[in-house]
C-alpha cells in the first residue's frame, strides 16, 4: 500500500522539482515575531525529550500520539509527567501547564510496522490541569484537511531550534493518500505533533499534525495525519471521560517491512 504511494510520490517529485518554492524556516525569536503563534508550544515529555503541540481549546492541546510512547521500551508514558510550554521562547513561556490526561486515537498502534497506517492515526489530545485564559494565547481553530496543491505552513520546535519556535509560512501539499498528507514542509526531530496550518480566509487554522519525516531519493518530505474524523472521535472520548488505551509494546527488530523509503518520527 505505502510502497505504491512512495513510488508515486517519487515520480511526482521528479516532475515538479523545479516548481517547488517553499519558504525557509523563520525563527520566531522576539515577541513581535511570535505574536499570534503563542498557542503553539513545546511539550516537555517527562525527561524523555520534547515534541510540539497546539492549543485548540483553553485546556486541550493537539499533538502526535507517538509523542506519548517511550521509544526504548515501546510503552505508553504517564501523561501527567508532560508539561505544555505555550509560546516557549528563549527560556520563557506565555503559559505553563501540566497535563492531566491524554487520549490517543483508538486505532493508533505504536508497534504498527506499516508507516501509512501508523501515520494515518497518529493523533492525540492532551487535557491540561487548568485552562489557559491568557489574552496572548488564543486557541487555534481547526479545519478540514487541505487539498492537493494547497499552500500550507507549519510552526514547530525541533532539534537545534528547541529554544524558540520556527515558522515555515509557505510549503505545499504534494499528495493526499488514504488519510496521509505528504508535504514539502521542513521538519526535524522534535517537530512531531506540530500543527500544519492553512491560511485560507485570512486566519491560520490547523488542518493536520506532523507525524513523520521521510527521505525519498535523497529528498526530505514530511508526513501529516488526517484530522477531521479522528479529531471528532478524540473529542468524544474526552467528553465521555474515557481512560487512555492500554500501553502497547514496540515491535522487535526484524518485524518491519521494507517500504522503499526511510521513515522517522520527528
Amino acid at each position: 500500500m505505502l510502497r505504491h504511494m512512495i513510488i508515486t510520490v517519487a515520480v511526482f517529485l521528479a516532475g515538479v522539482a523545479a516548481a517547488q518554492d517553499s519558504s525557509r524556516l523563520e525563527r520566531l525569536d522576539t515577541g513581535d515575531d511570535g505574536r499570534g503563534w503563542e498557542a503553539v508550544g513545546r511539550l516537555d515529555i517527562d525527561g524523555l525529550g520534547f515534541c510540539t503541540g497546539a492549543l485548540i481549546a483553553p485546556r486541550i492541546v493537539l499533538t502526535a500520539a507517538h509523542c506519548l510512547f517511550d521509544k526504548a521500551s515501546g510503552m505508553q508514558i504517564d501523561a501527567t509527567g508532560v508539561e505544555f510550554l505555550a509560546g516557549w521562547r528563549n527560556g520563557r513561556a506565555s503559559a505553563y501547564r501540566q497535563v492531566r490526561r491524554a487520549v490517543i486515537h483508538p486505532d493508533y498502534d505504536f508497534s504498527e510496522t506499516d508507516p501509512g497506517t501508523r501515520v494515518r492515526n497518529d493523533i492525540a489530545l492532551l487535557e491540561l490541569h487548568h485552562p489557559i485564559r491568557n489574552t496572548s494565547v488564543i486557541p487555534f481553530k481547526t479545519d478540514i484537511r487541505p487539498r492537493k496543491g494547497q499552500r500550507i505552513g507549519v510552526v514547530s520546535y525541533a532539534r537545534g531550534r528547541s529554544d524558540a519556535p520556527s515558522l515555515q509560512e509557505v510549503c505545499d501539499v504534494m499528495l493526499r493518500r488514504q488519510g496521509v498528507l505528504i508535504t514539502s514542509c521542513d521538519v526535524d526531530f522534535g517537530a512531531s505533533g506540530a500543527p500544519i496550518f492553512s491560511f485560507e480566509g485570512g486566519a491560520p487554522r490547523v488542518v493536520s499534525v506532523v507525524s513523520a519525516m521521510a527521505e525519498m531519493d535523497g529528498r526530505k518530505v514530511s508526513l501529516g495525519t488526517q484530522l477531521e474524523g479522528p479529531l471528532a472521535e478524540l473529542m468524544a472520548l474526552l467528553d465521555e471521560n474515557s481512560a487512555p488505551p492500554q500501553p502497547r509494546r514496540l515491535f522487535t527488530a526484524g518485524e518491519g517491512r521494507d517500504t522503499g523509503a526511510k521513515f522517522a518520527k520527528p
